[in-house]
């Protein structure tokens, strides 16, 4: 059973146990053969030449797990596959991070990773939209742009010597505003096709990101950028004028009941969280819907008795996927 930090009574207790049982049965990811301990011994065969990979070791000509999780075998290769880790950049993550640094050409972002990310000013969309040389005047206005705090969404575009880089050539990338940041164990993130998605009924945007960072905020109509530079080229009053109209839009409030589903969506998150749950919109909205059927205040969301029955609810969903299969 995990170690969720609840205070469940006992009637609880053994219902959340039971479930938690039921998913692991329901699970086809994690075989008992293939999980493994610290100091476990792989068995392999030495004659086909094979590869240690991560978390394993050679110890008296055995092939010995050095952490905790599952074996995995890729051709020659042998690795231990763990089940709780920290966040490893990959290209072509999506990421959320805060700015930490205005620095010289750049910004330096926490991303939740060892290090801070560095976010180049040539690699990242200019407010007005076009493709242009950076300048003197763009460096010294960096803080017009992005400043320390606030809440960045990138791309990682790959290492080089001086750190990770980020890029945000695209108008889905950039500050986000009018929302919650939420962080989560980035292994409860998997990397899947799709990390921004748009809760249409409830008017709001999840952005999951693969580091663990997790926005929930007010849906932001998305911009072509092909149309803004046609626009901005021919006519330079109308871009006078949109830069008023997102002033206004900024002085504006979020309407209430949009300010609740952000804070509903929030709470299906912290629930996931505590539940040790992947992150998937599926789950999410899920759990949304299953308070908003209850009739649930929002701060009632993170009580024992509904994290019992999320749990209960996720292995209804579970089971009756396998039966369909």
């Amino acid at each position: 059973m995990r170690r969720i930090q609840l205070p469940l009574s006992q009637t609880q207790k053994v219902r959340l146990q039971k479930t938690l049982e039921q998913l692991e049965s329901l699970s086809s990811k994690v075989n008992s053969d293939a999980s493994v301990i610290i100091a476990d011994s792989i068995p392999v065969n030495h004659e086909d030449g094979v590869l240690k990979g991560h978390g394993t070791a050679d110890l008296n000509g055995e092939v010995v797990a050095t952490v905790c999780g599952v074996v995995e075998r890729v051709n020659k290769l042998v690795y231990v596959r763990s089940l709780r880790s920290r966040y490893k950049p990959e290209v072509g993550d999506i990421v959320i991070g805060r700015v930490v640094e205005v620095a010289q050409k750049r910004w330096r972002l926490d991303i939740n990773f060892n290090q801070d990310a560095v976010l180049m000013l040539s690699s990242m969309n200019m407010p007005d939209g076009v493709q242009r040389r950076r300048t003197a005047l763009d460096e010294l206005n960096m803080r017009c742009i992005f400043e320390e705090n606030d809440v960045v969404c990138a791309e990682v575009r790959g290492f080089q010597h001086d750190g990770l880089h980020l890029q945000a050539r695209s108008r889905k990338y950039g500050k986000l505003n009018r929302g919650q940041l939420l962080s989560v164990p980035p292994y409860l993130v998997k990397r899947q096709k799709q990390h921004f998605h748009h809760l249409e009924e409830f008017g709001i945007d999840l952005i999951i990101g693969c580091n663990g960072f997790i926005w929930v905020g007010e849906h932001i109509e998305a911009k072509d950028d092909m149309v803004e530079d046609q626009v901005s080229q021919s006519d330079p009053q109308v871009l006078l004028h949109n830069s008023v109209s997102l002033e206004e839009q900024e002085r504006n409030y979020t309407i209430l009941e949009t300010r609740k589903y952000i804070c509903r969506a929030a709470n299906a998150v912290r629930v996931l969280s505590i539940l040790s749950f992947n992150m998937t919109l599926e789950i999410i909205k899920g759990i949304i819907d299953l308070s908003l059927s209850m009739n649930l205040d929002i701060h009632e969301m993170l009580g024992s008795e509904f994290c019992v029955l999320v749990a209960e609810k996720e292995a209804e969903r579970r089971s009756s996927n396998k039966k369909k299969r």
